[in-house]
């Protein structure tokens, strides 16, 4: 059994990566992209975040989220996501009873400060670049790049090119 201790802290700003069974490609499907989507506004609707980026890929997903003040529980919201997401689908279970539509666990880091924030937040943008799907992220449908961009956090055109803050990162 594993030992591994989630950080909650209420109010906390943190990056996750969900990712789907044996990672299949099942999320740039169109249906399942609404599925995912609408997942996410329900959850949102019964317990608030703020989620401040998000790119959503083939087979996971990275985001950041910050926490209202006096909650810290991502758990139960990344429950309710994977459910919505799954009720209704086709597909095997496994002896849990569980449908294989999404890997058991999912990862998270609390962001320390400004400077690891932007890290993550750079990750999550050029993820479509780094893994061969566009050559810009502005290129890429699917994550809050545009809204960035239109925020002033980003020039259209950044990611063409490895961004330096990216370092020593392999998140995947």
């Amino acid at each position: 059994m594993s030992e591994y201790r989630r950080l909650y802290q209420p109010g906390g700003c943190y990056f996750f990566t969900i990712v789907t069974h044996q990672r299949a490609n099942i999320l740039f499907l169109p249906d399942n992209l609404t599925r995912l989507k609408s997942a996410f506004d329900k959850v949102k609707g019964k317990y608030p975040l703020t989620m401040e980026a998000f790119v959503i890929l083939p087979d996971h997903v990275h985001c950041i989220w910050s926490m209202p003040s006096g909650d810290s529980d991502f758990s139960v919201r990344w429950r309710l996501i994977k459910s919505y997401f799954s009720a209704g689908l086709n597909h095997p279970v496994n002896r849990r009873g569980e449908k294989e539509i999404w890997q058991r666990r999912f990862w998270e880091h609390l962001l320390r400060d400004e400077e690891d924030w932007r890290r993550h937040m750079d990750y999550i943008h050029y993820n479509p670049v780094k893994h061969g799907y566009v050559q810009n992220p502005w290129d890429w449908p699917h994550s809050s790049f545009r809204q960035a961009v239109g925020e002033g956090l980003y020039s259209p055109g950044w990611g063409a090119l490895t961004p330096g803050t990216l370092s020593g990162m392999d998140l995947e």
